[in-house]
């Protein structure tokens, strides 16, 4: 396991989930298996161990690691199995640079 943390992304060497800083909010973050919320740079880390974490094939209630599921869940407002579930899935597109030719097919996206 291990997490790159830089003054503006976290990244897994075992989770496709990535965080980064939130445009528009001084210490924000947003972390791509938990869409739609802003989060503060200790939860993100909270968020980005889980994702790493849980990328382990057959975890599951009663593994020795749910413990530390259920608490680092917890300290996000979430239940081990809810966070179990939601970082398994595949990451939002909240992270996903725009490429460049989408940009002038939509002209809508542009700036």
């Amino acid at each position: 396991m291990a997490l790159t943390i830089t003054d503006t992304a976290m990244t897994s060497d075992r989770s496709a989930h990535t965080a980064r800083r939130s445009p528009g909010h001084d210490h924000g973050w947003e972390v791509s298996w938990l869409p739609g919320q802003t989060l503060d740079r200790n939860s993100a880390i909270t968020a980005m161990v889980l994702a790493d974490t849980t990328a382990a094939p057959g975890l599951r209630e009663g593994h020795r690691l749910w413990p530390h599921i259920q608490n680092w869940a917890a300290e996000l407002g979430l239940t081990g199995p809810d966070a179990l579930t939601r970082s398994t899935q595949p990451p939002a597109d909240i992270h996903r640079d725009p490429d460049p030719a989408d940009r002038q097919a939509d002209p809508e996206a542009a700036d």
